[in-house]
C-alpha cells in the first residue's frame, strides 16, 4: 500500500478530490434527507461518485464522513464507528476497483458544538467523540486523517490529539477562513504555527470561497508553514436557481484561477462546495501543463511560538524580549493564598487583569500553594482566564496531573513552566507537551546538586535534549531557563547565566530566566535586576518571567529592543516613551515585549469602572457589582438597562463590525450583559408589570444539524429587547410557522450550514406567503449570500449576529 507521508516527502503535487454534496444531489439525493443515511442506503451511488474522481484524476479520495461525529449523525444512522468504517470501505472499494494508485481521506468535520469555556463541552467529552469517529476511519482502511472546514482552533486541536490516541496516521487540518480570520477570531499564522507546533503533516483552507476569494488566504498560508499546504476552493458561491443550489465557476475557470495557488507554492489542491469531477479533470490538465519546480517550505525560524484562538506570540532571535507575568503565583501573597484554598479566583483574576493593562504577552499560572488541589484548581483558573483574555499562558506547576489537565483549556499552544532533569518527569510531561503542541521550558537542574557553572548547566541541557529527542519531541517546542542563581552567594552567578545564554543562542534555543532570583537579598533590587537584564540582552536572552509593572524592567526591555535592532524605526519605543523624564519612572505608555510591540498606560485599571465598560470588556464579576453598586445609590434599573447595558452591547457589536472583536468576545460580552439584565429583571417587572416585548422565532432548517450560528443569533437577539424562542436544528417549515402563529411572531430567523439544506428555507418562506401571515423572515448561514435571500423571498438577510440584530430592528421597525 503506497505511504502518504512518503507522498507528501516527494514533493510531488497531489490532488484532492471535489464536493460531494452536490454531487449526491445531482444522483438522487431527496431534499431533507441525511445524506449519510442517502448513503448507507445505496453505496453504490456514494462508490459511483468516488470513481467518478478517480477518472478525473484525483489523487486522493475524502471520505463522506464530514458529519460523522456522535454529534452530527441523526437518528436511524448506525453505530458511529460502524459508520465510518462503512463510508471508508466504500472509498477504499472505489480505489481497488479503479486500479490506480490512490489515498483515501478520512474527512473530519465540525462538531457544532464549542468547548468551555466558549460552550459547554468539556475537553474530553469532544476528544472522546473524534476518537470514536477515527476509530471506525481507521478499521475501514484510511491513508490519512483530513479535519476539514473548521472554524474553532480549540476544537482543531481537539480532532489532532484524538488521532494521536488513535492511531499514527498521517494528519491534515484545513481551516476556513472569511475575510482573512475565522468565526472564533483565529488568523491563518495562529493557525499554522499551533498546527506546526502539534506536528501535523498538512495544514490547509477550504470553504467558504471561490478560488480568487482566496489568493490573500493561501499567499499567507504558504508564506508561513514548514509543511505542504492543501488549498480547496469552492466553485464560486451558491446561488438559487429553480429551486436548486447551483455553482457559477465552470471546470476551466476553476482550474485556470485554482492552479495558481500551485505556481505560488500549494502542493495539495482539490475542490470543495459544486465542485464535480469536470472540476477536478480540468485541475488535474491544468497543474500537469505547469513547468518548473516547487517553491521550497519557508526557512524555519528559531524560537518558541505559544498561540491563542487570536494571538501568536515568538519567543526567540529576531524578536524583542518577552516578559512573562509573573504575579499569579502564591509565594509571598497571604490573600491569593486564603482564596486558592477556598476555591477562589477573585485575585488571581485581578493580578491578570493588572499584567495585561501593564503590556505582558504571557501570563505565568501558578496556584501551588499549601492545601491546595493543583489538580483540580489549575485547570479552573486557566479555564476562566482564557474566557478573560485572549493572550497565551504559562502554566507553572511542579504537579504534572495539574498540568495535564490545564492543558485542554487552552486554545492553541500555551507554555509549560517546566521540564527538569527530575526522574520521570521528561517522559510523563514530555509526550503530553508533544501532543498537545505545547512548547515547554527546558530547566537544567538535575539531582540536588545545583549547576553553577555554565559548563554544568549546558551538560544538563545537552543530556535533557537528547531525552527529548528520544520521544520525538521537536526542538520548536524547548525553550531553556538558564537558571539564576543569588549573586549574593555566589558572585559568579551572574557570568555564568551569560555564558548560557551565549551557548543557547547560538544553539538556536531561544532562552529565559526568574529575574528576581539574581538579586534576592542584596538592596536596590530593581537596580540589579533591571541592569542584569540589560547584560542578558546583549548576550541574547529572549524572555524573563518578572512584574510587568515594574518601570524599571519595562524601560529596560524597550531599551534593549532599539539598542539590539529589534524595534523597527524605534517606533514601540518612541510610542511608549516619548514623554519620559529622567528619574521619573514615567511614560507615555508600556513596552513589555507583546505579540505585535504591545503598549498600553503605565496607570494599571485592574477592573471596569462603568456598566457600560464591564459590559464592553465582558466582566460578568464586574457587571454585578456594579449593578448592585449601582441600586444601593438610588439608580432606575430601567435607565441601567437603556444607558449602560444596551449602549455597551451596541459597543460590542461596533467593534465586532470593525474586526477589533471576535467570536470569543462577542460571546462573553453578551453573556456578561444577559446576567446582569437578569439581575434587573424582577425589579424593571415589579416597577413596570412585565414587558412585552417583540418575539422573533429562531431554529436550524430541516435536515440541518449545526446550531452555533443561530445560537450566538438567539443570545444578541435576547440582548437587544427581543423575546426569543429557539425551536432548535433540523426543524420543518409546518413546525416553524406554527409556532410563530402560536407566540405571536413577527420575525422568523432561519440558519443553514449546507448548500444541500439552505433550499429548505425557501419552504418557510412559501407557508408564510401561503397563509397570508403578516410576518418577516431574516436568513443566514455559512452559506446563505444576499443574492439568495432575494431569490428565495426572504425579507432580510443578516451575515452575522451583530447584523441580525439590526436586520431584526428593521423588520418590526423598533429602535
Amino acid at each position: 500500500m503506497p505511504d502518504f507521508r512518503q507522498a507528501l516527502r516527494s514533493g510531488r503535487r497531489l490532488v484532492f478530490d471535489g464536493g460531494m454534496g452536490t454531487m449526491l444531489q445531482s444522483r438522487g439525493l431527496p431534499p431533507g434527507v441525511s445524506p449519510e443515511l442517502f448513503c448507507l442506503a445505496r453505496p453504490d451511488v456514494l462508490v459511483g461518485i468516488h470513481a467518478d474522481y478517480l477518472r478525473a484524476g484525483a489523487d486522493v479520495l475524502t471520505t463522506n464522513t464530514f458529519g460523522g461525529c456522535v454529534y452530527k449523525l441523526g437518528t436511524g444512522t448506525p453505530d458511529v464507528v460502524e459508520f465510518n468504517r462503512a463510508m471508508a470501505r466504500a472509498a477504499r472499494e472505489a480505489v481497488a476497483s479503479s486500479g490506480r494508485e490512490a489515498f483515501v481521506a478520512g474527512s473530519v468535520g465540525p462538531s457544532g458544538h464549542f468547548m468551555r469555556p466558549l460552550g459547554d463541552l468539556d475537553p474530553a467529552e469532544l476528544v472522546a467523540a473524534f476518537r470514536a469517529q477515527i476509530r471506525g476511519l481507521v478499521q475501514g482502511g484510511v491513508d490519512l486523517i483530513l479535519a476539514e472546514t473548521q472554524f474553532d482552533l480549540a476544537e482543531a486541536r481537539a480532532i489532532v490529539l484524538a488521532v494521536r490516541a488513535e492511531c499514527d496516521l498521517p494528519v491534515g487540518v484545513s481551516m476556513t477562513f472569511e475575510n482573512g480570520v475565522s468565526l472564533t477570531g483565529t488568523r491563518p499564522e495562529v493557525f499554522v504555527q499551533s498546527m506546526l507546533n502539534m506536528g501535523v503533516d498538512l495544514v490547509g483552507t477550504n470553504c467558504s470561497a471561490g478560488p480568487e476569494q482566496m489568493v490573500e488566504v493561501a499567499d499567507e498560508l504558504l508564506a508561513i508553514s514548514e509543511v505542504p499546504v492543501l488549498v480547496e476552493p469552492n466553485a464560486g458561491l451558491p446561488e438559487l436557481v429553480d429551486g436548486k443550489t447551483v455553482f457559477r465557476l465552470g471546470p476551466d475557470d476553476f482550474a485556470r484561477h485554482t492552479a495558481r495557488f500551485a505556481a505560488a507554492g500549494a502542493r495539495l489542491l482539490g475542490g470543495c462546495c459544486g465542485t464535480t469531477p469536470d472540476h477536478i479533470a480540468a485541475l488535474r490538465g491544468a497543474l500537469d501543463a505547469l513547468s518548473g519546480g516547487l517553491v521550497p517550505d519557508p526557512a524555519r525560524r528559531d524560537g518558541i511560538v505559544l498561540t491563542t484562538r487570536a494571538q501568536a506570540v515568538h519567543i526567540g532571535a529576531g524578536s524583542p524580549i518577552r516578559i512573562i507575568g509573573e504575579r499569579i503565583n502564591p509565594t509571598g501573597k497571604k490573600q491569593l493564598i486564603a482564596e486558592l484554598q477556598a476555591g477562589e479566583f477573585a485575585q488571581a483574576l485581578r493580578f491578570a487583569d493588572e499584567q495585561v493593562e501593564a503590556g505582558a504577552p504571557v501570563l505565568d499560572v501558578n496556584v501551588g500553594a499549601p492545601m491546595v488541589d493543583e489538580a483540580v484548581l489549575l485547570p479552573a483558573l486557566v479555564e476562566r482566564l482564557v474566557a478573560r483574555h485572549a493572550l497565551p499562558l504559562s502554566l507553572d506547576s511542579s504537579n504534572a496531573d495539574a498540568i495535564a489537565g490545564a492543558l485542554p483549556f487552552h486554545p492553541g499552544s500555551p507554555l509549560v513552566n517546566s521540564i527538569s532533569g527530575e526522574p520521570g518527569r521528561m517522559e510523563h510531561l514530555g509526550p503530553l507537551c508533544r501532543d498537545h503542541g505545547a512548547p515547554f521550558i527546558l530547566l537544567p537542574l538535575k539531582g540536588r546538586k545545583l549547576p553553577v557553572t555554565a559548563a554544568e548547566r549546558i551538560a544538563i541541557i545537552e543530556e535533557l535534549l537528547q531525552q527529548a529527542d528520544g520521544l520525538r519531541i521537536p526542538r520548536r517546542l524547548v525553550m531553556v531557563d538558564v537558571l539564576a542563581l543569588a549573586v549574593s552567594s555566589k558572585a559568579e552567578a551572574a557570568r555564568h547565566c551569560l555564558d548560557t545564554i551565549r551557548w543557547c543562542a547560538a544553539q538556536g534555543l531561544p532562552t529565559t530566566i526568574g529575574l528576581s532570583n539574581i538579586s534576592f537579598g542584596l538592596p536596590a533590587r530593581e537596580l540589579l535586576n533591571s541592569t542584569f537584564l540589560a547584560m542578558a540582552a546583549g548576550a541574547g536572552l529572549s524572555s524573563c518571567i518578572a512584574h510587568p509593572g515594574n518601570a524599571r524592567i519595562r524601560e529596560a526591555v524597550a531599551a534593549s529592543g532599539v539598542l539590539l535592532g529589534l524595534d523597527a524605526n524605534a517606533e514601540a519605543f518612541i510610542e511608549g516613551y516619548s514623554g519620559w523624564t529622567p528619574g521619573s519612572g514615567e511614560a507615555g505608555a508600556v513596552q513589555t515585549g507583546g505579540a505585535g510591540g504591545a503598549s498600553g498606560a503605565s496607570g494599571v485599571k485592574a477592573k471596569a469602572a462603568t456598566l457600560e465598560e464591564a459590559v464592553i470588556r465582558g466582566d460578568r464579576e464586574g457587571a454585578l457589582a456594579l449593578v448592585d453598586r449601582a441600586l444601593s445609590e438610588g439608580a432606575d434599573p430601567f435607565s441601567l438597562v437603556q444607558d449602560k447595558l444596551i449602549p455597551g452591547i451596541t459597543e460590542v457589536g461596533r467593534r465586532y463590525e470593525r474586526r477589533e472583536y471576535f467570536l470569543p468576545q462577542l460571546i462573553r460580552s453578551a453573556e456578561t450583559m444577559q446576567h446582569a439584565f437578569r439581575k434587573l429583571q424582577p425589579l424593571l417587572e415589579a416597577q413596570r408589570g412585565q414587558e412585552t416585548r417583540p418575539v422573533i422565532i429562531m431554529a436550524t432548517v430541516e435536515g440541518d444539524i449545526h446550531d452555533i450560528g443561530k445560537n450566538i443569533v438567539t443570545l444578541m437577539l435576547g440582548n437587544h429587547g427581543f423575546d426569543v424562542v429557539d425551536l432548535g436544528k433540523d426543524v420543518k417549515a409546518a413546525d416553524i410557522v406554527e409556532a410563530a402563529e402560536r407566540h405571536g411572531a413577527g420575525v422568523i430567523g432561519l440558519s443553514a450550514l449546507m448548500t444541500t439544506t439552505m433550499v429548505r428555507m425557501e419552504d418557510t418562506v412559501r407557508l408564510v406567503r401561503e397563509r397570508g401571515l403578516p410576518i418577516k423572515v431574516m436568513v443566514g448561514g455559512a452559506v446563505v449570500t444576499p443574492a439568495f435571500a432575494e431569490a428565495i423571498g426572504a425579507d432580510g438577510y443578516s451575515a452575522d449576529a451583530v447584523e441580525a440584530v439590526r436586520v431584526a430592528k428593521e423588520l418590526l421597525a423598533v429602535q
